[in-house]
């Protein structure tokens, strides 16, 4: 819901009549909202939840279960957690929803963590045998279902309600540049925040390419009389900050109209990396290049590397102590092998392998070949199945590495690279990883060439810029797939 500003007026003191008055100063604390009508956005917050809960009690229903207290009071706990767990529908109409989609909802994650989130409350207050079993397993297994089901009905609906005319709110784009464009196709879209009349641009002819005529509804000098009009709901200016004077004069023309006015900045003209809005204390920012673990996203890729991790030593300590006995055995030397590399912003960490090399080298630029003669005969086994990595969950453990994120290179690569490939220090805005994307897509082991490295940086930084839990455990399970059979690591 559009939130009001907050507005603190600081006038000037006027000592006396004769001299000037001071023009007044407004100075406002800027506020997040959103251009949704109040009744969508009410209807996305609760929708979900309210599924969820209509889900339980039909549940309920279908094996018999009478509706008492006990499972009000949990309907009224689950809208209450699901409300804050679980994200609002996408009403967007323009992407395909096929199969893919379905299988990459966020709501199978989401309602893993409320069912645990019940399940704990469930057995903190030994409450576990007032349900039904059969009513809790069969509600936690169709959730998932019934919450897509229901959310492609309410994306049908509001395209529905849309042609219909029952959604009055309507908008213009002032400036058909790239911008105004992308900002024009999110608002066909997304039918539920209304009718999208067309743009107002100074530009005419050749200038306006690709542009239908039926759209371009006039100039700058014509928006003021249009939205008086036709009774225009909402205003987005999408000029460039070098117009300042026309979008001033335009702001002070619009000030004798009801409609909400907005400012879009073209941020499209940078590369950018996680680009995400903020603000400090009131004052709006605009992140144009950000990790992707700021705010909750990093306490989520901690906890499941440590969670992850954890199992993983647990698990796996038998095999580790069998390989340190084997390392020890094949040739004098440590077991460990700790590597200098960058890590996160770039700062200077210790990276632990097994031993495979019957010479510690640290920082040489020097990568290992095939039949490489420094690796020893157990070493080249450990290098081809990647179990010389396994020290590396005690780096994850320490935080110093990720289970998944781009792979630490040697320092002297770092030095070399960094200036012959653009972006090149980017990747370090994140924790180095065991495994990563690039590693999953083929690009594991030696970079013989430039043009080799750079496609991994690619797909580093694609990493970044797309990063979810999916993805890190579609990255996992690809690891364990492809290291058996992965010939590209000597």
């Amino acid at each position: 819901m559009r939130e009001s500003a907050q507005v603190k007026v600081i006038r000037a003191p006027v000592p006396s009549a004769s001299r000037a008055r001071t023009p007044q100063r407004f100075y406002t604390r800027v506020q997040r909202g959103t251009a949704e009508p109040p009744s969508v956005t009410l209807l996305k917050h609760t929708f979900n939840p309210a599924v969820i809960v209509a889900t339980m009690f039909a549940c309920a229903l279908i094996y018999g279960q009478p509706i008492n207290p006990p499972y009000w009071a949990l309907a009224a706990l689950t809208f209450i957690v699901s409300s804050q767990i679980v994200s609002d529908p996408i009403l967007d109409i323009s992407s395909s929803r096929d199969m893919s989609w379905v299988m990459r909802h966020r709501i199978f994650a989401e309602w893993l963590m409320v069912s645990a989130v019940l399940l704990f409350l469930a057995f903190a207050f030994k409450v576990t045998d007032t349900f039904s079993r059969k009513v809790i397993l069969t509600w936690f297994a169709a959730t998932p279902s019934a919450v897509i089901a229901a959310q492609i009905a309410l994306r049908r609906f509001a395209a529905f309600s849309a042609l219909r005319g029952s959604i009055v709110q309507s908008h213009i784009v002032v400036g058909a540049n790239e911008c105004g464009r992308r900002l024009a196709q999110r608002l066909q879209a997304n039918p539920h925040l209304g009718t999208f009349k067309g743009f107002f641009d100074d530009r005419i002819g050749d200038r306006l390419a690709n542009l239908p005529e039926e759209q371009l509804l006039g100039t700058m000098n014509d928006v003021a009389d249009y939205v008086r009009l036709n009774g225009v709901s909402n205003i987005y200016i999408c000029l460039p900050i070098r117009a300042e004077e026309r979008v001033m004069r335009l702001m002070e023309e619009l000030r004798d109209t009801t409609a909400s006015v907005y400012f879009v900045p073209d941020i499209f003209v940078f590369d950018l990396m996680r680009a995400q809005l903020a603000d400090i204390d009131g004052i709006p920012v605009l992140a144009v290049c950000e990790t992707p673990f700021s705010g909750m996203n990093g306490v989520l890729k901690r906890a499941s590397d440590i969670a992850f991790a954890s199992i993983l030593i647990a698990l796996l300590w038998p095999l580790m102590l069998v390989i340190a006995i084997g390392v020890r055995m094949s040739s004098p030397g440590p077991i460990i092998f700790k590597q200098r590399r960058y890590g996160l912003y770039g700062e200077r960490i210790l990276v632990y392998k097994f031993r495979t090399m019957s010479v510690c080298e640290d920082g040489s630029i020097t990568q290992a070949k095939r039949d490489d003669p420094r690796v020893t005969r157990i070493g080249r086994f450990l290098r081809r199945t990647s179990l010389d990595e396994l020290p590396q969950l005690f780096n994850v453990l320490c935080g110093s590495m990720s289970l998944v994120g781009p792979r630490p290179h040697a320092v002297a690569h770092n030095e070399e690279y960094r200036k012959l490939i653009d972006g090149y220090m980017l990747r370090h805005k994140v924790r180095p990883g065991i495994t990563g994307w690039a590693q999953v897509n083929g690009l594991r082991g030696e970079t013989e060439s430039l043009e080799k490295m750079k496609r991994r940086v690619e797909y580093d930084l694609h990493y970044l810029r797309n990063w979810s839990l999916a993805l890190d455990f579609s990255i996992l399970l690809r690891t364990a797939r492809i290291v058996l059979r992965d010939r590209n690591a000597y």
